[in-house]
């Protein structure tokens, strides 16, 4: 799958990893639904950098489709509600 950071640019990540991203994708979830914005901030980092971690840089000049987009690390409580689905930002 691959997965695009905005701001950033794409990493390949394999569909196995994608429960671990689901459960940090709750908690974020659950801190905007509460409106934590340490917590939403915190969490964020947190998927982006597992994200990082996990995947493989696609080379800027590969163009791909996406089939995950997530926030980058500087967006704002208001500018990720608004890229929520009922899922979350990761689906399933």
């Amino acid at each position: 799958m691959i997965v695009r950071i905005m701001g950033e640019g794409q990493v390949r990540l394999a569909d196995g990893h994608l429960a671990e991203l689901d459960q940090l994708d709750d908690e974020l979830l659950a801190e905007m639904e509460k409106g934590d914005g340490p917590g939403f901030r915190r969490t964020l980092g947190a998927l982006l950098d597992r994200v990082r971690e996990l995947g493989d840089a696609v080379p800027d000049d590969s163009l791909e489709p996406s089939e995950l987009i997530l926030p980058g690390p500087d967006a704002t409580l208001e500018e990720v509600r608004d890229l929520l689905s009922d899922d979350g930002l990761i689906p399933g």
